[in-house]
């Protein structure tokens, strides 16, 4: 199973290479929600339409209900079904109760096409969960 690895860090991973400009770009394009513990906000099989950059709690990945990763603060959720037009594979699950980015898969667009840095990283980020961690 894979962890983020980030267990009391703010925002380590995915905002990482980003300017202050871009990051504020970025999260001024989506909505700061809080959701329970327990919630499951992306449900495997269904469509590419959300998307979230957690900022505090824990996620469970999960893959026909087998749990294949924990994420935390700093990672962006529900990207890849997004970015390749499918369906999702993996549910998402709070494992803590979370604050978040929203984004719509509109918004998670319009970024890509925005900011060349913001499409460069997700597309590094879907590239690592294909791929799996390098060797």
């Amino acid at each position: 199973m894979l962890t983020s690895g980030k267990e009391g860090s703010t925002m380590a991973s995915f905002f990482d290479s980003f300017t202050s400009q871009e990051i504020a770009r970025i999260s001024a394009r989506g909505r700061r929600v809080t959701l329970p513990q327990g919630w499951s906000p992306i449900w495997e099989d269904t469509p590419a339409d959300k998307a979230y950059i957690l900022l505090e709690g824990t996620v469970s990945v999960r893959r026909d209900g087998t749990e294949i990763a924990q994420l935390g603060p700093g990672d962006i959720v529900g990207e890849a079904a997004i970015v390749g037009h499918t369906l999702r594979t993996a549910s998402i699950v709070a494992l803590t109760p979370l604050v978040a980015i929203h984004f719509t898969d509109a918004d998670v667009n319009a970024l890509l096409t925005e900011l060349p840095s913001f499409r460069e990283k997700v597309t590094a980020v879907v590239e690592s969960r294909v791929t799996g961690p390098a060797s």
